[in-house]
């Protein structure tokens, strides 16, 4: 499989891949710049179509809106116009922001910070239906991807400080986890786990930042599949199109020079797999 290139839009931190179901286009965010992107695969169409507060990572609710998690621990609803906000801040992350989110079976969204100087630690939060945030871990490094076993009983939750995958036992009805265990922690020197999803095999694809390459691990932690990219930098994976067959991968240019970060890096990228994926699950977080 050959990583194509879709759309180089040169992001300092191009992230959060999402398959839109209903428009049937694919979604990223440009994180520090404050910018959304999408991609129509059936026109070829692409273009930029959002400007405003950074946003770290977004979901999809059931009517097609963007739920958008930002900074400040902020949350907002976005239907193209100004975001209507959910949660204008969280007290822990007045100098923090979300990095990565994803929604559960029952339209939960559990959503990441990110330590810094001024506020410390990161923390996972999980969004309830109703709006409220509760804090679930606590002394993490950055919160990053995440994603479900095919059976709904474990989640996967990345910390890339730390260089690992954990796997929880996750409770459906209450949205608890419990039972934390490594899953994968990634070799020194070769970079950091960031993004991921997980296939209808129940494989896990997971983006190596620093690493230039996607990596596949089998439900056992080994490693099934490495694929290179030329950019040094590989952010996150979500599969999608009508089979879930396509996997688009968002990389980062970070400031720097392409001949640092090596070509398409700040690129959309897309690959045809031989691995077909499962829809990601939309929020149902009421306003």
């Amino acid at each position: 499989m050959q990583p194509e290139m879709i759309a180089d839009y040169q992001c300092n931190t191009g992230e959060g891949p999402l398959w839109h179901p209903l428009e049937k286009r694919v979604y990223w965010t440009d994180i520090p710049n404050g910018k959304l992107f999408r991609y129509d695969p059936a026109s070829g169409q692409h273009e930029q179509c959002y400007a405003g507060e950074p946003v770290g990572s977004f979901t999809i609710q059931t009517d097609g809106a963007l739920l958008l998690f930002g900074e400040c621990g902020s949350v907002a609803v976005w239907r193209g116009g100004a975001p209507e906000y959910i949660i204008r801040e969280l007290p822990a992350e007045r100098e923090a922001r979300f990095n990565d989110v994803i929604a559960d079976p029952e339209g939960r969204v559990f959503c990441g910070t990110m330590s810094n100087d001024r506020s410390g630690f990161g923390r996972l939060y999980r969004l309830d239906l109703d709006g409220r945030a509760t804090q679930v871990l606590d002394g993490i490094g950055i919160s990053n991807g995440m994603g479900f076993s095919l059976d709904h009983k474990q989640m996967y939750y990345t910390d890339s400080a730390a260089r690992k995958i954990y796997l929880f036992d996750y409770e459906r009805v209450s949205g608890a986890l419990s039972n934390q265990r490594v899953f994968v922690e990634t070799p020194k020197g070769e970079g950091v786990p960031d993004g991921m999803t997980v296939d209808a095999s129940g494989y896990v694809w997971s983006a190596r930042w620093d690493g230039s390459a996607l990596y596949r691990y089998a439900p056992d932690g080994t490693v099934a599949q490495r694929i290179a990219f030329p950019a040094k930098k590989v952010s996150s994976v979500v599969f999608g199109g009508d089979d879930y067959m396509d996997m688009y991968v968002t990389t980062a240019l970070v400031g720097h020079s392409k001949a640092e970060e090596g070509e398409g890096a700040g690129a959309l990228f897309r690959l045809r797999s031989d691995a077909r994926g499962v829809p990601e699950f939309y929020s149902r977080v009421r306003m």
